[in-house]
């Protein structure tokens, strides 16, 4: 009784499937064969006088980082995508040798593809503060394959355009933003001791957060208030002023290198603690899983989910702490 009707269903719901795939797919090879399909704006482009030597003593021989390409080309430039981030391989190796040297002007250093300059994406020199940043950025760039370029393996270069490019006009903004989660900061949550579930949890948040929490009450003065609530607490105003004059008196690298590892952690004082050495990297790390981990250790860990996350917050965490220890001098 079934297999007839089924049978009947399909007679009359697989031909419509068919023509609406048969439809769409006209669709596209019309549209293909037209060439209006847009290019990929994130992707690598270079220009063909890229690969040949310059022919006038007035030529601009720099490597642009900058946004996506425009109707309006450029000579000896490289359109990059602006987010380093993404795990797409762009472009073609198209320099053989990475160098470092000291910048025209004497302020700083520069880095090298071949002839060209390395520049930021509003076609500003790449100067780094250090010769060891900058051996650091060669090294990024030396080690990409031949076969294309993967942006996603170069968080120095990253947090060094960051620092040089968005943190000087959007210093204000960010440390508003950093405030703004202050009150949030995953140091100052505590899981309700009152439930069997999470008296384990509030137990080894009290034993690691605690240090930390005492180094802020001694170093600013205001002792912080913890909470249960999902939403957050108030802290002290006095306590809020001190973190934000703190923030004030950092320079660029120095405040890129804080808002990117509080992104990844979730947590401004973790951050505030590797910038003053408090934290090292491990014990970062286990603060910002402490939760995470202890859910692994009690239900197992899952492949392809809990250890990629870690190895994500690894390079985040770690990346941000050497480009802050190679910009001092």
């Amino acid at each position: 009784m079934a297999s007839p009707m089924v049978r009947k269903a399909l007679k009359t719901v697989v031909p419509s499937a068919f023509r609406s795939l048969t439809s769409s797919s006209r669709h596209l090879s019309v549209a293909a064969a037209s060439g209006n399909a847009e290019q990929e704006p994130s992707s690598f482009t270079f220009s063909s006088d890229d690969l040949k030597p310059a022919a006038t003593s007035n030529r601009d021989d720099s490597v642009y980082i900058k946004g996506p390409k425009t109707t309006s080309s450029s000579s000896s430039s490289v359109t990059m995508p602006m987010s380093f981030m993404t795990g797409s391989i762009v472009g073609r190796r198209f320099y053989k040798n990475v160098t470092t040297r000291e910048a025209e002007d004497g302020n700083g250093w520069s880095v090298m593809l071949d002839y060209r300059t390395l520049k930021t994406p509003s076609k500003r020199n790449l100067k780094c503060p250090t010769l060891a940043l900058a051996k650091a950025i060669a090294a990024e760039w030396e080690y990409q394959e031949t076969d294309g370029i993967r942006p996603f393996t170069m968080p120095l270069m990253k947090h060094a355009c960051t620092a040089l490019e968005r943190v000087p006009v959007t210093r204000p903004k960010i440390i508003d933003h950093l405030m703004n989660k202050f009150h949030q900061d995953l140091v100052f949550c505590r899981a309700p001791r009152d439930n069997d579930l999470t008296k384990d949890l509030r137990e080894l948040q009290v034993e690691k957060f605690s240090p930390l929490i005492k180094w802020v009450e001694s170093e600013f003065g205001f002792k912080p208030a913890v909470y249960t609530s999902f939403f957050g607490g108030k802290q002290d105003e006095g306590l809020v002023k001190a973190v934000e004059n703190l923030l004030k008196k950092t320079d660029d690298c120095e405040l890129a290198t804080i808002d990117a590892i509080a992104s990844s952690a979730h947590s401004l004082l973790i951050a505030i603690g590797i910038f003053r050495g408090i934290l090292n990297i491990e014990q970062a790390i286990e603060l910002i899983r402490l939760e995470e981990d202890l859910q692994v250790d009690r239900w197992g860990l899952v492949e392809g989910g809990h250890d990629i996350d870690i190895a994500d917050l690894r390079v985040q965490i770690s990346s941000a702490a050497v480009f802050l220890q190679l910009t001092r001098k």
